[in-house]
């Protein structure tokens, strides 16, 4: 709809907007009419984040619809998403034959949505535990081709594909509960905490996953997460005593970390 930008970034910088000229022509795009802008400005008033008052956010090229009350996909997790595809593409290359692949921790299905949309005939699976995740990641799924299942991790996954996974991508939750009342207040207020929870040591969650992917990775196939640089090496230990060949890479320009953990060919 057509509006005055400049009052309308001024309004949002009045209410605490850092990229206001930025969110007003977003805002103004999105908007059918001024009152549902009024809406969406009060929104981010009361500290709504602004992929959810828009209702998507673009992730890796990929248009992600969100739902109120899900995990915001971050700019950083691009690198997890890129290390992702690439181990798929290679993977496919080397068993001519494609890939089968779980996002386990899902919350709107976007990196399930980036490899199934990059990576031809991948039979891509998505999960999650909480059922507004698992509702909003649907949405996303019937778009760009993969299944959700409202489960933890990989139990409750079909059993057909145990022991055949080529990748396991997730971005498991990994703030320390100890540092949950240090994030910004539209995070902590309009985000789902479990998905950022990862207890005492912020490795619980990945912990558990790195326990139970052996069984359902295919020989040679590989688990990878997103931690903090600073959790890197008790990441990696945590792999190597499940039992995988553990890896880590880090992006210098965003300071994000992806550990990878391979099985055995033997």
């Amino acid at each position: 709809m057509r509006t005055d930008l400049t009052s309308l970034a001024d309004r949002l910088r009045a209410i605490g907007c850092v990229f206001a000229e930025d969110e007003a022509r977003l805002l103004a795009d999105a908007a059918h009419d001024v009152a549902q802008l009024d809406d969406m400005v009060g929104q981010r008033a009361a500290g709504r984040p602004l992929e959810t008052v828009l209702g998507s956010v673009t992730f890796c090229g990929v248009t992600i619809a969100l739902h109120p009350g899900v995990f915001v996909p971050r700019p950083r997790t691009r690198f997890l998403a890129e290390r992702a595809v690439a181990s798929c593409l290679a993977r496919q290359s080397s068993d001519r034959q494609p890939p089968v692949v779980v996002d386990a921790c899902t919350g709107s299905g976007a990196l399930a949505a980036v490899v199934a949309s990059r990576v031809g005939g991948a039979t891509v699976l998505a999960s999650d535990v909480d059922p507004v995740a698992v509702a909003c990641a649907t949405a996303n799924g019937a778009r760009y081709g993969f299944s959700v299942y409202l489960c933890d991790l990989m139990d409750g996954l079909p059993e057909e594909f145990r022991g055949r996974v080529s990748v396991i991508v997730a971005n498991v939750p990994y703030v320390p509960t100890g540092q949950l009342p240090y994030l910004p207040r539209d995070v902590r207020e309009h985000e789902p905490l479990r998905a950022l929870d990862g207890g005492t040591s912020g490795l619980d969650v990945f912990g558990r996953l790195c326990r139970a992917a052996p069984s359902w990775l295919a020989p040679g196939a590989v688990m990878m997460s997103e931690v903090s640089p600073a959790q890197v090496p008790q990441a990696l230990a945590v792999l190597e005593g499940a039992g995988l060949a553990p890896s880590a890479a880090v992006d210098p320009t965003s300071a994000t970390a992806v550990v990878e953990g391979c099985r055995p060919n033997r």
